[in-house]
Order: C-alpha cells, then structure tokens, then sequence
C-alpha cells in the first residue's frame, strides 16, 4: 500500500518547532479515536509522501494536511483539521470564508516569528509509545 493511501488523514508538520510539537500534542489530545496520522517534514516518510504530491519536502514554512488524496496547506490545513476534529473545533471551519491571501498571510506571520517566540528542539519530537503508532516512519 502506498503512502498516499495510508487511510487517515496525515498531518506533515516541522518536528523541531516547538510550537508546531504543540499543535500536534493538542490535536493528539483532541482525537482520542486516533483518525490522524502525522510525519515530521524532517523524516523519511514524510520526503516520500510529499513526493508523491511534488511538494517540496524542505517547505518547513507550512503545516500540511493530506486527506482523502489532496494536499492542502498553510490556513486551509489548519482549519480543515479543526473540521474534521468536530465538536466546537468544527466552527473555526467558518474562517474559510476569510479570503486565502488574507488567511495566509496571518499564517505566514505566525510561521515566520515561530521559533523566536516559542523556540526549537535540536531534535525532532520522539512520541510516547502510547501514540507511536500514529506517526509514520
């Protein structure tokens, strides 16, 4: 079976960002089901998957969402993981209403500043063996 059709929505995110880690904890924490999947943009897996998709596998600038066989990024990844999260996550969806020039270059602020406001690892995250299942190698 082929990386594209893992089966679950992958999140492809920059692994030694500590506010990206935080963003996949709380996506972790807020999926108790296990419905996503996610690689950091730094292992092998995710090279070959992005690869399949020609997105250039060192953007480290973007969050990526790949679901149902599309890639999506940067705002509109973001807030179709807050769709498919459901509950009250669901309503940010709403947002996408909100021009993608707009979205984007709010995200590409917070991207930009990421790691002078909340640092980097020298190393990608290693998850606990609790979630170690949901992120592809």
């Amino acid at each position: 079976m082929s990386d594209k059709n893992i089966g679950h929505p992958l999140i492809i995110f920059d692994g030694v960002c500590n506010y990206c880690c935080g963003v996949v904890n709380s996506i972790i924490g807020r999926d108790p089901g296990g419905v996503f999947r996610f690689a950091p943009f730094q292992s092998e897996a995710a090279g070959r998957i992005l690869g399949q998709y020609n997105y250039p596998s060192d953007s480290l600038d973007s969050f990526v969402l790949i679901d149902g066989g599309k890639l999506y990024t940067k705002s509109e990844a973001g807030l179709r993981v807050q769709k498919l999260l459901g509950g009250i996550h669901k309503l940010l969806y709403a947002f996408i209403a909100v021009p993608a020039p707009v979205r984007d270059a709010v995200y590409d602020y917070i991207a930009r500043n990421r790691y002078k406001w909340y640092g980097k690892k020298e190393e990608c995250m290693i998850p606990s063996p609790d979630i170690k299942n949901r992120f592809l190698e």
